[in-house]
């Protein structure tokens, strides 16, 4: 890549924040001081498709620190930061292919880029490269296995399975405690909220809330809402889920009835047209909308754009759709995610986890070559040094139990 003048400026500017965001990542500071002494990557290649950020930055660089060959593409077209992408590549020679914006035909080029460099170990957010080599398997002939960071992801990698079509084994990062826990509820809650009001900047307070979807996101979301003096309404369709959102204190109902008194909404459900263009019409005048789930597929948009007689950018990350009423509708970031679209993303002290979960599960993957293709949990002891390490980073000590009491509880004679 040739670089002008403002290119070495943005790289600086990159530089700087991934700097600021390493020193919240105490758990890949470790992880970075004893492997890159170790090299337990060396003669690897690992291809990456993943949100290009401050926090993935410093992951690519503990696995390049760690010996490998790291190749970077965006999971997503509007969550590339363009001045990590210059430093990673000029400052830190790191193979990069995203640029913010790109249009859909970029960003599959993109990811076949990182493809021909037939990697040995693969980390995906979304799915969007593991089931791009399913299409072009020749592709994969190197791979030991692939971890995958997200819900979404996690989804359609579980249907590979059950359908006897996946080729390696993948170990699914998103379910570790340590990551959903912390990464979806404290992460998705917070950054979401960032995004809304970055493109927006309106008060919360007083208004009414909507959150699709009360997995570990939506409930981070619900949280934040509530917090920020919202009144918070749930959508679900999931009984159980339901019934901890209303024992949470909030109301529970379905869109059809939701759509018609909610301020601002927000889906996390990962599932298609959660909002469509009849709840749309039945919303409000100056109604908000947002997507938190990985796809811009849950709010109906080609069918909103259809049926607006006018649309209009208002403010950056923020689309106004007009009907022949002369009704408005809202739209943050273009659907998709917002926390990413209009925000940075979740802040790298819970991303910290997250890619710890991402480096040590990729460590267990090479280690481990007998393993066959199927989605994995993240072994249980690689979650809790994940906890450990972070606790310490933290300088937080807990207690240990005595030996009395490992005895009394490893004992079927309890009581006695």
């Amino acid at each position: 890549m040739d670089y002008t003048i403002k290119d070495i400026k943005l790289a600086d500017r990159g530089k700087k924040r991934v700097e600021w965001a390493f020193q919240h990542m105490q758990v890949l500071k470790i992880l970075r001081e004893h492997y890159g002494r170790n090299k337990i990557f060396k003669g690897l290649r690992i291809g990456c498709c993943l949100h290009v950020t401050t926090e993935t930055a410093n992951l690519v660089i503990n696995m390049r620190d760690a010996g490998a060959q790291v190749f970077l593409c965006a999971s997503n077209p509007l969550s590339t930061q363009d001045d990590v992408a210059a430093y990673l590549v000029r400052n830190e020679k790191i193979s990069v292919f995203a640029k913010h914006g790109d249009d859909k035909e970029s960003y599959y080029k993109n990811i076949k880029k990182v493809m021909s460099k037939e990697p040995h170990l693969v980390v995906d957010d979304g799915g969007d490269l593991i089931s791009s080599f399913h299409r072009n398997i020749s592709l994969a002939k190197n791979i030991i296995g692939a971890t995958e960071e997200t819900t979404t992801g996690v989804i359609r990698l579980r249907s590979l399975a059950k359908n006897k079509l996946l080729k390696f084994p993948v170990i699914a990062v998103n379910d570790a405690n340590t990551k959903h826990f912390f990464d979806n509820r404290y992460g998705t809650g917070q950054s979401s909220i960032d995004g809304l009001l970055r493109a927006t900047n309106i008060l919360l307070a007083g208004k009414t809330a909507v959150v699709s979807g009360y997995g570990w996101c939506g409930r981070g979301i619900a949280r934040r809402f509530q917090g920020m003096g919202a009144r918070v309404i749930v959508t679900e369709v999931d009984p159980l889920r339901a019934l901890e959102a209303v024992m949470d204190g909030y109301w529970v109902m379905p869109m059809s009835e939701a759509s018609k008194i909610g301020d601002v909404f927000i889906t996390s459900t990962g599932n298609i047209s959660v909002i469509t263009l009849t709840n749309i019409r039945q919303m409000k005048d100056g109604a908000i909308l947002g997507n938190a789930g990985h796809f811009n597929v849950e709010i109906d948009l080609s069918a909103l754009e259809k049926a607006a007689r006018k649309k209009r950018n208002v403010r950056e990350g923020l689309d106004e759709y007009t009907f022949a009423n002369g009704k408005r509708i809202y739209i943050l970031g273009e659907g998709r995610l917002v926390n990413l679209a209009c925000a940075e993303g979740h802040p790298s002290s819970v991303m910290d986890m997250s890619f710890a979960n991402q480096f040590l599960s990729l460590k267990y993957l090479k280690e481990h070559p007998e393993l066959k293709p199927d989605v994995y949990q993240v072994p249980e002891e690689v979650d809790k040094k994940v906890a450990d390490m972070k606790l310490k980073g933290m300088n937080i000590k807990i207690d240990k139990p005595t030996r009395k009491q490992a005895e009394y509880v490893n004992s079927w004679e309890l009581g006695t």
